[in-house]
């Protein structure tokens, strides 16, 4: 009876959002350097990003293997117009919650079908003029945007500009002349007139034939891409060649785009890197690719490889497929835990259903990690009853947990973590979730709730981190601290 008691006691003492499963293999607490987080904030206004000259190509290196090219952010790359860290912050929050309601439409409508009459219209508002790979990265936080960045050469002989990179879209565009709708981009815009590469592509080609969206004109194919938050991109559909360093490629199929508006400024254009059969990956047939996204208010600069492997200490997790929407990259994932305990989750909030509803993918583009309510609440739930010692402050835009850390120098915080099949665990470094929203100490858990059945990794969770992703094998790798 003593020992019956003994159990119900405990039992009623475990929080009901974790169980009381201590992992060895998952670190109790990580530290947050508070001071050096807050200057990062200010150093970000502090000096003008020098923009790579328009004639420079970025050092790559290329073999039967290996193609790598550098991988920048946007501050890098773009100025910003905001003048202070609040306000960059507010946008950035803003369009990453634009982003996130572009990936689930789409989804939505893979699975229940598309209105693609309704964007048809915008083509006649237009006028038509007839092995291991590697790339520098760079953030996207000028305008508001988690997004990254690559030089790329465009055309023969090549033109310059940087391309937004995107593991959630297929289809590679860039801004083209004869323009009649164009955003601002850091470079001259494109013009096919100049380039020797350039060459439609017909109705009947297998690349016209696998987008979503095609309409013919004169024998030549029509693209329209929609991004599901108002960002779209009309235009020829064409085969061009591209550059990444000193590496050219030719017949690549691209948009070129005469009619482009959205949330792409500064770039111009789009690099393809989904799970699609019109991607970039898919179309030079590489067996993998990988990236490493360094600290968003950060001027250096990392890589995005293709066909590298995974090294021998990467925490591996599966790769999975939704057949309604090949475009996204589902990760199997088992768990979450903070401070070294696992949470009363069930598998199956971490599951896609037969329908294709459901899961998690992993997105470069997104940079708040959403999970579903339930789902979220455990793990705000768990961090909190954790950080009852740190100073709460109200909350911020999408983020409902917030703290005062303006007089401390760093605090130790719980580790959260991300768990995979095989006992695999991922712990994160406390500035992967613990993140400032202004330079005056106010300090956010980095993670929000969703309202949709899709639940997404972002890119501030993924920063530091060499993510893989062996399409061949269909694993998906992560090395911390390999930028």
């Amino acid at each position: 009876m003593g020992l019956v008691f003994c159990v119900l006691f405990a039992l009623f003492l475990t929080p009901p959002f974790a169980s009381s499963r201590i992992l060895s293999h998952s670190p109790a607490t990580s530290l947050l350097d508070v001071k050096a987080s807050i200057k990062r904030t200010r150093d970000v206004f502090s000096s003008v990003p020098e923009t790579t000259p328009l004639h420079h190509q970025e050092t790559a290196s290329y073999s039967s293997s290996l193609l790598s090219m550098e991988l920048h952010s946007r501050t890098s790359v773009h100025m910003a117009s905001h003048t202070d860290y609040k306000s960059l912050t507010l946008a950035r929050l803003e369009l990453d919650s634009a982003r996130v309601r572009s990936l689930t439409s789409r989804l939505d409508l893979a699975i229940h079908g598309s209105s693609a009459s309704d964007l048809k219209p915008l083509y006649s508002d237009m006028e038509f003029k007839a092995e291991d790979l590697q790339s520098p990265i760079v953030s996207g936080t000028s305008q508001g945007s988690g997004e990254y960045f690559s030089r790329i050469g465009i055309g023969k002989p090549p033109s310059s500009v940087y391309m937004v990179l995107d593991t959630g879209s297929d289809v590679n565009w860039v801004q083209c002349e004869p323009c009649a709708d164009c955003y601002q981009q850091v470079d001259p815009i494109f013009d096919p007139a100049y380039s020797a590469s350039y060459s439609t592509l017909t109705c009947e080609t297998k690349q016209c034939k696998s987008l979503d969206i095609s309409e013919c004109r004169n024998g030549t194919c029509l693209y329209e891409v929609s991004y599901g938050d108002g960002s779209y991109t009309v235009g020829d559909f064409v085969t061009e060649t591209i550059t990444l360093g000193s590496t050219s490629i030719e017949n690549i199929a691209i948009g070129c785009g005469h009619n482009n508006q959205g949330l792409f400024v500064g770039a111009a254009g789009l690099l393809g890197l989904g799970g699609g059969s019109l991607s970039f990956p898919s179309q030079i047939n590489a067996a993998s690719f990988s990236y490493c996204l360094t600290d968003r208010d950060s001027d250096s600069a990392s890589t995005l490889e293709f066909n590298s492997t995974f090294l021998p200490n990467a925490v591996t997790a599966p790769l999975i497929s939704n057949h309604e929407l090949e475009t996204f990259y589902y990760v199997g994932i088992t768990g979450l835990s903070v401070g070294g305990e696992l949470l009363s989750i069930p598998e199956s909030a971490f599951k896609m259903d037969e329908s294709g509803n459901g899961g998690i993918i992993i997105d470069s583009g997104t940079a708040i990690t959403r999970l579903q309510t339930d789902t979220y609440n455990s793990l705000r739930d768990a961090f909190v009853n954790a950080t009852k010692n740190l100073p709460t402050t109200n909350g911020v835009a999408l983020f409902d947990t917030c703290y005062d850390l303006s007089t401390k120098g760093s605090v130790e915080v719980p580790t959260v973590s991300f768990h995979f099949p095989e006992g695999k665990v991922l712990p994160l470094p406390a500035k992967n979730y613990l993140i400032p929203v202004d330079s005056e100490g106010t300090f956010c858990f980095a993670f929000a709730p969703t309202t949709s059945m899709l639940s997404i990794i972002g890119n501030v969770q993924q920063q530091g981190t060499r993510v893989g992703f062996d399409i061949a094998n269909s694993r998906i790798g992560f090395e911390p601290n390999k930028c």
